[in-house]
């Protein structure tokens, strides 16, 4: 079964987002809280970054991502490893996020103050981007477009992605702009799947397909395993269960011919390639897959019979 909802590991930051309402973003938009730091323990290059306030209502909001140092102004590994003081700044179209404190044994911690850009908010909405509407989004952030404008900062949104992602043809709204800066979704990538034969996707489509390492290439070897113009939620079942050209070709090749993807991935499932049907043929089992399957979970098969 595909799940509804993306497991929080693929994500890149995270909100903790309690309802509390901004009366407006229009005069000037500011944050303040605590941010804490410690180096990528996966490249050098890298620092991952963790902010966190308190909301009008007693609950927290939390964002945490992973940037170069070079997108850090003022901050160096340098200043990580050796320790002591430091005043930085993360300058981005939607705002500036300008952080204070300290580091000890690689770890920092202090406060950071964010003011929003309100040239970004106006030029957002001259492209049908409101990020002062409220919403309720996973990847917004929930009735808070303070909230939105700060991600917005993290994740680099902005009016250039926003110009490219229109310039394919899609209907998009202020959550897919940031679905889109999470999973590296742009115009060429929206293009290149709709040249594969999916013309109707939808962003969310788009991410799975990301997610599920979807691509043109993809789409053309399932259409030489003989699964062409099949729903694109098959592609996504075939890329979850690993479903290869060998597999294919193996299970064929022993007589299981005309299968369909559902019944391919009942294979995969109950681990039944070729060397297990040929082992099944050789004990009289039937040449269907309910019965190899029956097989492989030894159902009547007298004293070890399992059933599930």
């Amino acid at each position: 079964m595909i799940p509804r909802r993306l497991p929080s590991f693929l994500m890149s930051f995270s909100f903790v987002v309690s309802a509390g309402l901004f009366s407006s973003v229009a005069a000037q938009t500011t944050l303040s809280g605590d941010w804490t730091a410690k180096p990528s323990a996966k490249d050098d290059s890298k620092i991952n970054l963790n902010f966190e306030r308190q909301n009008e209502k007693g609950g927290k909001n939390q964002m945490g991502q992973t940037f170069e140092y070079s997108q850090l102004q003022g901050l160096t590994r340098e200043q990580v490893i050796s320790g002591g003081p430091v005043r930085f700044s993360l300058v981005r179209e939607a705002g500036t996020i300008e952080c204070e404190g300290s580091f000890q044994n690689q770890k920092g911690a202090g406060t950071f103050r964010f003011t929003g850009s309100q040239a970004f908010i106006s030029a957002m909405k001259s492209r049908g981007f409101d990020f002062e509407k409220e919403t309720d989004n996973k990847y917004e952030g929930k009735h808070e477009p303070e909230n939105r404008l700060f991600a917005a900062t993290t994740l680099n949104v902005t009016t250039a992605l926003a110009d490219d992602l229109k310039s394919a043809g899609f209907t998009l709204d202020v959550g897919d702009l940031f679905k889109a800066a999470i999973f590296k979704i742009d115009s060429a990538f929206m293009r290149e799947m709709k040249a594969t034969g999916f013309p109707n996707l939808d962003m969310d489509d788009l991410v799975k397909a990301r997610i599920f390492h979807i691509d043109a290439e993809f789409v053309r070897q399932a259409a030489q395993m003989g699964f062409d113009k099949q729903p694109f939620e098959h592609l996504v079942k075939m890329s979850i269960f690993k479903i290869t050209p060998q597999f294919v070709a193996g299970v064929r090749d022993e007589g299981l011919t005309n299968l369909s993807i559902e019944e391919i991935v009942k294979l995969k499932i109950f681990n039944i390639d070729a060397e297990a049907i040929r082992k099944a043929k050789a004990e009289g089992v039937p040449l269907n897959v309910e019965r190899l399957v029956e097989w492989r979970i030894g159902v009547g098969r007298g004293p070890s019979r399992r059933v599930i």
